[in-house]
């Protein structure tokens, strides 16, 4: 059988599955035995078990192997219906028990696809941190002492760990994209009406959207694809055609630095401007605009009318059942139910919401606007300290999206970063997105990964051309963390050997480059034993590629750890 890779792909899967070199079953078992390895991540209301998805398995054998999606596991929000499993809404008083699927978790289901189980989430799908659950704080796939993001944090986290290969989120506000970044993953949210939300419990109806959590553009095009279409059952459903991707003729980005915040604010800043790098080298025309617009549409969803819709979708189950709801879910809540919530007042902001939303989609008519996808994050200590600014922070550049009926998609600055994870969100009119599509095959493309060298390819070394007729670029000079070893290895010319220790060894001068992720390949051509590709562990935690030295080596090299430098 297959090894199981961390992270899942559905080309993985379907190739995996053609060669017969693994069964869905198979797969399955696997993958629950995974998640019951992270029990304590509070990745799930309801979790996969084998009693519940062999009806799934049994059906496959009956069903065409060429459907999109056949026999690939997925993971589903608990506030979209699977049918025969309780939707909680993550209250567990609020649970009723759904008769039929969602129209989206249908049409997947239809396609192929198997749902593992139901994924926690901030309760109500109020809230972009994971924390604000019942079920427990759900903790962040690469660092668990950071937020997940929400409000689908269990659903980003499966994808993540390799549990499930995508997962169903929702959107009102950045829950379907603020998740992704900090779990270093693809969100994908379409535009409003363009996937059907019948059967998935609102936070604010006219808003709401189904999205996709999953590794790449690819797969959650595929995802989208099946998903996607007119539904005569939902009222807010719409007929968008889905285009062949393009690129933009412009792209925007917000002239004034943006706001990034937390204790890592500068490593954060520092990702952003290698994002922006990376744009300007699309050659494509950018253009920087004043983002005040967007900014002050945002402030009508929670300090104008617009919040009272949540209230008005939820105010008779909180006001009957005293107790039941997290009290800062609550306190939210009841904000849209106070006296200052008018229908005149409602009325302002609509007119207002309108003006701006004109603006917007004159702006966007053949162009994509860039900006970060959250300007930090938090520990989850830091957010049970102060939950409602520091949620108010993660949606400093999500919250208007909706409001102005925009397509957005979040994606990884760096999709090997392991240690607080950035990425950038590309935004269209929601009838331009492919243009985001354009964009991000174009971004991701030029994907580069920090690379620790501490030899002869070190900046202005006599090796350094080999990274950079690879397009390499220099990016700092920093040291490993404690506890690693080095040798002169008796080669000719003579090279270094690092290597990592239980504990006892030295801090290693290294050089940092940003190598394009395609070009990794070619490089490791030129490197022969001893050396090898691993991980790399920097002074400030960062976790980054690097060459490490086999063990049996060092017994004819001479050891110059305690110099710190080759």
């Amino acid at each position: 059988m297959s090894a199981i890779p961390e992270r899942l792909s559905i080309s993985w899967i379907r190739k995996v599955y053609q060669e017969g070199e693994l069964t869905p079953r198979q797969l399955i078992r696997e993958l629950i035995g995974r998640s019951e390895q992270y029990e304590d991540y509070h990745i799930w209301i309801t979790p996969p078990v084998m009693e519940r998805i062999e009806p799934y398995l049994q059906a496959l054998e009956t069903m065409d192997r060429e459907l999109p999606l056949w026999g690939v596991p997925f993971a589903v929000k608990d506030n979209i219906d699977l049918a025969g499993v309780p939707t909680t809404a993550a209250c567990p008083d609020y649970q009723y028990m759904p008769e039929a699927n969602a129209a989206v978790v249908e049409k997947l289901i239809a396609a192929g696809a198997i749902p593992l189980g139901k994924t926690n989430l901030d309760q109500f799908a109020t809230g972009l941190v994971g924390t604000r659950s019942p079920y427990g704080e759900c903790h962040n796939a690469l660092e668990p002492e950071m937020i997940s993001g929400g409000s689908s944090s269990g659903s980003a986290v499966s994808v993540a760990l390799g549990i499930a290969a995508f997962a169903l989120g929702t959107d009102t506000a950045g829950s379907g994209r603020v998740p992704a970044m900090l779990n270093n993953l693809v969100g994908y949210k379409p535009p409003i009406g363009a996937w059907s939300s019948r059967g998935v419990v609102s936070a604010c109806a006219s808003l709401d959207c189904v999205t996709v959590f999953a590794g790449s553009m690819e797969d959650a095009g595929l995802v989208d694809s099946v998903a996607r279409g007119f539904d005569e059952d939902c009222p807010w459903s719409r007929e968008i055609e889905k285009k062949p991707a393009r690129l933009p003729s412009r792209i925007y980005l917000p002239k004034d630095k943006p706001e990034f915040f937390g204790q890592w604010a500068k490593e954060y800043e520092k990702k952003w401007d290698a994002a922006v790098e990376r744009v300007l080298s699309l050659g494509i025309p950018v253009e920087y605009i004043d983002y005040r617009m967007f900014q002050d549409a945002a402030l009508i969803l929670y300090e104008g009318a617009y919040v009272a819709e949540r209230w008005q979708d939820l105010k008779g189950f909180v006001e009957t059942h005293p107790g039941s709801t997290f009290p800062v879910t609550e306190t939210i809540l009841r904000s849209g139910g106070g006296k200052e919530q008018t229908a005149a007042r409602l009325f302002g902001d609509l007119h207002a919401l309108q003006a701006y939303k004109h603006k917007a989609h004159l702006l966007l008519k053949d162009a994509v606007m860039i900006m970060p996808t959250a300007g930090g994050s938090f520990t989850r200590e830091e957010v049970r300290e102060d939950p409602i600014k520091t949620n108010s922070k993660m949606g400093l550049y999500t919250n208007h999206c909706n409001l102005l009926d925009l397509a957005a998609a979040a994606i990884p600055q760096d999709g090997s970063d392991r240690t607080r994870p950035f990425g950038i969100t590309v935004f269209s009119r929601f009838d331009r997105e492919e243009l985001i599509r354009g964009f991000a095959g174009a971004f991701l493309s030029r994907e580069t990964m920090l690379f620790a060298v501490c030899g002869l390819h070190k900046k202005g070394g006599a090796l350094a051309y080999q990274l950079e007729e690879l397009g390499a670029s220099y990016r700092e000079s920093t040291r490993t963390a404690d506890g690693y070893a080095l040798y002169r290895l008796p080669t000719t010319p003579a090279k270094p050997g690092l290597m990592r220790t239980n504990g006892v060894g030295n801090h290693i001068q290294v050089d940092l480059y940003a190598l394009p992720v395609e070009k990794l390949g070619k490089f490791m051509t030129r490197v022969s034993e001893p050396l090898v590709l691993g991980d790399v562990v920097l002074e400030d935690g960062r976790v980054v590629k690097g060459f490490l030295c086999q063990g049996y080596a060092a017994r004819d090299a001479e050891d110059i750890t305690e110099k710190g430098c080759f």
